[in-house]
């Protein structure tokens, strides 16, 4: 991974397996399509919104222990949940934003790859905006 640091791409991975379970259940081939869909989506964002999201991830790790005197991937699978949940609907907008941006990018992660797309049934159109415009 371009993109994020190997401890920054385990958190990543940790709070992606409770997001999304089905994850965990990755072989290595869905892994890696996992990471190349994050990467890519990230690598293309400005320097300072990729260090922004490097600085939420550290906000995110460590803002559990002033409550529970661990990092959130150091919590039970409940806590972490519970964290999640907390700061997915905070009164504060930056942390509620940042949850959301981070979900995104595992349900990207996970659902865009083709096998598992596939495999629920979804399948986008690809020219959907050009539906949306009439044509003479």
């Amino acid at each position: 991974m371009k993109s994020l640091s190997d401890s920054q791409a385990a958190f990543l991975l940790a709070v992606a397996r409770r997001v999304v379970p089905a994850v965990a259940t990755l072989d290595p081939g869905g892994t890696e399509r996992f990471w190349r869909l994050i990467d890519d989506a990230l690598n293309i964002k400005p320097p300072a919104i990729l260090a922004r999201f490097k600085f939420f991830l550290l906000i995110l790790r460590w803002a559990p222990a002033l409550v529970f005197f661990r990092p959130l991937d150091r919590l039970g699978p409940g806590t972490q949940d519970g964290v999640l949940r907390w700061l997915q609907s905070s009164p504060i907008r930056l942390l509620r934003v940042g949850v959301w941006g981070l979900k995104t990018l595992c349900f990207m992660g996970y659902y865009g790859q083709p096998e598992v797309a596939a495999g629920i049934g979804y399948s986008p159109v690809l020219e959907g905006n050009e539906r949306l415009v009439e044509r003479p």
